[in-house]
Formats: structure tokens, C-alpha cells, sequence
């Protein structure tokens, strides 16, 4: 089993129209509301790509009951513990005549320290039982700062593999252990080391230079692709190109398709591709998180990786 732990969840809404007026009415297309957020994307990658995966963390509110529905309608497995703040709302606006998507974000609010501690508990149930485990977003606001990386430890004694897709000081923290994958995109990248990596050999060195001790650091860039390290190697990701609807949860999707790869037994450099995939196959759709299978059995032919 595969378990995908987001603490930020949000219950997305789409809207598509064929033109955006700026300081005018504009009337959409299409709507749609789902769950979303980092995490949840992930899981629905993944169920759709039918692996064995849970998802969990907190929901509360009438928006965490319709977020939990929409799991349930989609079959998507999900042990979340329920909390007294509203489960946010985040919204896609794509522009169809501009090919572009602007995302509003709700931030997350506080979460009680009794909700913690439930999910602690419920963690200590989930965590040995899963051979992966997901960890995505940001923490909310207060959180313990150690949050993920409390866990790692528990990891190396089970033999289970972590993905962490987080920045900041999560992160930091995170990164002393070493026994993880640590995913981010350049951006977040250059935040954490506090450091100018829009020049792409800094951003290498720095890869070659940051890649902890027994783990792995991917950053990804866009539509630009990825680049992955294990410490002893370095890869560059070429992604298909495609016109993309929607890029909003691509790198969810490339964080889903690297989990599938390594549980389907794959290198890192075969399970990038597959990651690459599933991004540009996320950036066909107008909504986070979801792509086709068949998109990305086609795509993947056309992602490319080699060693710099």
C-alpha cells in the first residue's frame, strides 16, 4: 500500500471560459468541485493509475464532507481526521483564448493541537503498514515544524520509501535524515538554500552538492522537465511537449508517476520518465490531479532522460 499523508487538502474549484476580462463580468464555460490539494492529487493519480494507495490527514467543515464525498464517488480509499477549521477552497481560473491558468489560493487555518494528536495516532496505526509513503504540501499555520521529518526514522526501520514534497523548514529538518526522496520545484529549491538557482549549472551543482546522504533530491521545472540526483549520478528529464490546458497539479502528478515507477520496481531513471509522463499528462486536463492512462502510455515514449 501506498500512503499519501496532506495536511492543507482543499476542495478545488475549476472554471473554464473562453476569454477573461480583467475588472469585468466573465461568464464560465464549465465548472467543476472536487478535492484536491497536493496530496489528494497524488492519490488520484496513483488509484487512477490502479496502485494500492490511502489518503489521509485532516478535512473539516461542509466543505471537508463534499471533499470526502467526491473521494468516495471516485473510489479513492481515505482515513482523514475530521477538524473544527473549514477544509479550503482554492480556484482555477483557465482562459482559453490566452492558454493560460491563474490559480486563487485559500490559505489553511490553524489546526487544534487535539487534531494533531489524533493524526499522530492514527499515523502510528497507517505508516507501518504502507511500503510507501507520500508526504506533500505545506504544514499548517503553528504546526510543528517537525512534523515529517519526526517520521523518517520510523521509515528506515520498516524499510518503507518517502517521498516529501515540502519546502521551507519542513524541509530542512527533513533533509537531516537523508533516508528519503526529497521532491521539490527550483523555486522552492532556491528558498530553502536561500540561494539565486535561476542559472541552470548553479542549479546542478547545488543539486549534486545538496543530494543528502542515502537519499534523493528531484527538482522540477516545468515544462522544462526535471532533474534528479542519487548522490553518485545526475539526470535531466525532458518532458513531452503538449498543449497544456492546465499545468495546476502537474507536479503532483510527476510526484504520483516517480512513486509508481519505483513501486512497479523501476530505476530512478526509468521511474522520471514515467513521473515526466504523467505531469505533461495532468497539463491535458482542465482540473488537478486527474489525467488518462492512455495519455500517458502514449507520452510516456516521448519523455527522455539522460545523465548530466
Amino acid at each position: 500500500m501506498i500512503l499519501c499523508l496532506g495536511t492543507t487538502p482543499v476542495y478545488q474549484r475549476s472554471m473554464t471560459f473562453d476569454r477573461v476580462k480583467l475588472d469585468g463580468v466573465n461568464r464560465a464555460k464549465h465548472v467543476s468541485d472536487y478535492a484536491s490539494g497536493k496530496s489528494p492529487n497524488v492519490t488520484r493519480v496513483l488509484h487512477t493509475l490502479r496502485l494500492d494507495v490511502l489518503a489521509t490527514g485532516f478535512v473539516g467543515g461542509p466543505r471537508g464532507e463534499q471533499f470526502l464525498k467526491d473521494l468516495d464517488a471516485a473510489g479513492i480509499r481515505h482515513d482523514f481526521v475530521r477538524v473544527k477549521p473549514q477544509t479550503r477552497q482554492c480556484v482555477t481560473v483557465i482562459d482559453r483564448a490566452a492558454g493560460i491558468a491563474t490559480e486563487l489560493v485559500e490559505e489553511s487555518q490553524p489546526v487544534e493541537s487535539e487534531g494533531w494528536d489524533a493524526l499522530e495516532a492514527k499515523l502510528k496505526t497507517l505508516l507501518p503498514g504502507a511500503s510507501q509513503w507520500i508526504f506533500s504540501g505545506t504544514l499548517p499555520p503553528h504546526a510543528p515544524q517537525d512534523f515529517y521529518a519526526k517520521w523518517l526514522p520510523l521509515a528506515k526501520s520498516t524499510g518503507a520509501t518517502v517521498i516529501l514534497d515540502a519546502r521551507g523548514e519542513p524541509l530542512e529538518l527533513a533533509l537531516k535524515h537523508g533516508n528519503a526522496i526529497y521532491k521539490l520545484n527550483r523555486d522552492e529549491f532556491a528558498e530553502t538554500l536561500r540561494a539565486d538557482l535561476s542559472d541552470d549549472s548553479r542549479l546542478i551543482d547545488a543539486i549534486r552538492h545538496h543530494t543528502p546522504a542515502g537519499g534523493k533530491l528531484i527538482i522540477t521545472l516545468g515544462a522544462s522537465g526535471a532533474l534528479g540526483s542519487d548522490g553518485q549520478s545526475c539526470w535531466r528529464v525532458f518532458s513531452p511537449r503538449v498543449e497544456a490546458v492546465s499545468a495546476v497539479g502537474s507536479g503532483d502528478s510527476f510526484a504520483a508517476g516517480l512513486a509508481a515507477g519505483l513501486s512497479q520496481g523501476k530505476d530512478l531513471s526509468g521511474s522520471l520518465r514515467l513521473a515526466a509522463a504523467c505531469g505533461a499528462a495532468n497539463a491535458l486536463t482542465p482540473y488537478a490531479g486527474h489525467l488518462n492512462r492512455e495519455d500517458v502510455d502514449r507520452l510516456l515514449s516521448e519523455a527522455k532522460v539522460e545523465r548530466v
